[in-house]
């Protein structure tokens, strides 16, 4: 009995050092788990973040020490549509990067974006979603919808003046913001002519342009980001990364612009 015992006893042993051999070999053998993609750096070229007019209200503000209003007004990207959460549209954003350039210094941003808003329906909201606020400084966000809908670009421009003469009427501060460099837009043949005319419209008005188109195709063309890395997949809206660059990058030429000192304003005026 002692020896059918023993024998029982070094079979078992026998088999459970085979398979823990064999688990070690599995383990070795199998892959190492896959490091999670990295996001793509957000560079913020000089030439994007230098402004033609100076941002005077809100240098005013800052250099005051008062309080500083900033409202946001656009469509769906203003609102943020792509987004994993509001607080990670580009407005809520954006406030999160003011705050670390002008530290300790009371500041809002509003976001007034509303889902496939053309520039009509936006400047329709003036009164109550923007000069109510009072702002000193407005960042308009245009152009998108009306190309993807085709619309004609020649009525554009009295929209835009209009809507820039109200703003100046408050002696706001304003930066216009282009339409986004995606697979969506750029299919259509309007978007190079919206792109120029807003251009336009901002140096005859001596107002801030914010090329988001040029920027957006920076990413794809120059850093050779693949689109999904900064669009979602509908082709068309910015995802959180997109998002943050914009943000990143429009708090540093409005930082810029605030904090010019006046000969360099005098050089660029020239």
């Amino acid at each position: 009995m002692y020896q059918a015992q023993f024998f029982r006893c070094t079979t078992l042993s026998v088999v459970a050092t085979a398979l823990t051999l064999m688990a070690a070999s599995a383990l070795a053998q199998s892959p190492a788990p896959a490091r999670p993609a990295q996001p793509p750096k957000c560079l913020v070229p000089p030439e994007q973040v230098a402004f033609d007019q100076p941002l005077a209200r809100t240098s005013a503000r800052i250099s005051a020490g008062l309080p500083l209003r900033v409202v946001a007004i656009g469509s769906s990207s203003t609102y943020g549509l792509g987004a994993s959460s509001p607080a990670q549209s580009y407005p809520s954003q954006l406030e999160g990067e003011l705050r670390r350039h002008f530290p300790g210094h009371a500041l809002t941003v509003y976001n007034r974006g509303v889902n496939g808003e053309e520039a009509a329906d936006m400047v329709a909201r003036f009164q109550n979603g923007v000069i109510a606020e009072n702002p000193h400084l407005v960042l308009w966000q245009v152009g998108t919808n009306s190309v993807l809908r085709g619309r004609p670009l020649d009525p554009h421009v009295d929209v835009l003046e209009e809507g820039i003469a109200r703003l100046k009427a408050i002696h706001a501060d304003v930066v216009l913001l282009n339409p986004q460099y995606a697979p969506k837009v750029i299919a259509k043949p309007e978007a190079e002519g919206m792109v120029d005319l807003i251009a336009a419209t901002a140096k005859t008005e001596k107002v801030d342009l914010f090329d988001r188109f040029a920027m957006m195709r920076r990413w794809h063309d120059a850093q050779h980001l693949p689109f999904e890395s900064f669009v979602t997949s509908d082709g068309l809206h910015m995802n959180d990364w997109g998002y943050r660059c914009l943000a990143q990058t429009l708090g540093v030429a409005i930082a810029e612009a605030a904090t010019r000192p006046a000969t360099a304003v005098a050089t660029r005026r020239r």
